[in-house]
């Protein structure tokens, strides 16, 4: 009896027209003659974070907002890599002066270096934002979780509690909360922000790890008989994250343009502490006689909000599976 032939046996399975027939047999020879070397099925199955960052490091978008994000967290943390003078240092006699050599940004109402006032303020905007931003997701990460985990009583309690904060205007909230404090520091912007911000964090949480708990491999670690703790930390958790980081990534460029509206109206951050905001605010007055006062940190501010949403964009592209 003659031996079958293999490949007929393959042909012959493929439904469809014979260009799906070639592509049949095309794979069935690339499978018999291996993996192609360096390549994505070299052996090895991607788990999604790998297949997000081999993403991430091909998006122009990602590359562009982390470079940016990066350098501005450089001068944050050390403003005297690109400019040395003092913000508080001012001379009148220089007010609302132009552009000139050393001093490229001009001089501001006080006769204080626009470069240098810049650049320095750049620390508490962003310290503001990664502050807030740690504070709100982890406590909305953790309230939310466990109520979308143990469900029942707890998780009723929590989403009335989160609809009474969402009815909050974040404004008119801020200008009642921080008017009462005499603190012109970071932290008690940080801590009113995290209390107007968790309750987002909280729902976004919340509906992951519902999901997730409804998973096959959740019940069957729970037929296993794994405890509470380890299906939240081991297998449900590490599986519902991932929306909270994109919420979190975007929330924080909001959260610094936040700082600066309250900074603006003057109940956020106060003097002698450096702001993109309280530089917004006093140029505003002078925009006509003297642009450049405005210009400058206006123009920072924009640059490293866009950098934070397009850093959010990238890492909701890269990590939702329906936009691949």
């Amino acid at each position: 009896m003659p031996e079958p032939d293999p490949y007929a046996a393959k042909e012959a399975i493929t439904p469809g027209d014979g260009g799906a027939m070639t592509l049949a047999t095309e794979d069935a020879e690339t499978l018999e003659a291996g993996p192609v070397p360096g390549g994505p099925a070299s052996g090895k199955a991607r788990s999604l974070w790998s297949d997000a960052w081999h993403d991430l490091r091909r998006n122009p978008v990602f590359v562009v907002s982390a470079l940016i994000i990066i350098f501005l967290v450089l001068i944050a943390v050390w403003p005297g890599l690109i400019a040395s003078g003092n913000p508080l240092q001012c001379d009148l006699a220089k007010a609302q002066e132009g552009s000139q050599p050393g001093h490229p940004f001009g001089y501001d109402a006080q006769g204080c270096d626009v470069y240098t006032r810049t650049v320095h303020g750049a620390r508490a905007s962003i310290a503001v934002g990664i502050c807030a931003t740690a504070g709100a997701t982890l406590l909305g990460s953790v309230l939310g979780g466990l109520a979308g985990f143990f469900g029942g009583w707890w998780d009723a309690l929590l989403s009335r509690i989160a609809d009474i904060f969402f009815g909050i205007p974040i404004i008119l909230g801020g200008l009642v909360f921080l008017s009462v404090v005499t603190s012109g520091s970071v932290w008690p912007v940080v801590g009113f922000i995290v209390l107007l911000g968790w309750p987002q964090i909280s729902r976004i949480a919340r509906g992951s790890v519902v999901t997730a708990r409804q998973n096959d491999y959740v019940q069957a670690a729970r037929a296993l008989g794994a405890g509470n703790a380890r299906m939240l930390l081991r297998h449900i958790a590490p599986n519902a994250v991932a929306p909270v980081i994109v919420v979190a990534t975007i929330a924080l460029g909001t959260y610094i343009a936040l700082e600066a509206t309250l900074s603006f109206v003057g109940v956020g951050l106060k003097p002698p502490t450096v702001s993109w905001g309280i530089d917004i605010s006093n140029a505003s007055v002078q925009i006509r006689n003297a642009p450049h006062m405005l210009l400058w940190p206006a123009g920072a501010l924009s640059i490293t909000v866009l950098a934070f949403i397009m850093l959010g964009d990238a890492v909701r592209d890269a990590l939702d599976p329906k936009l691949r």
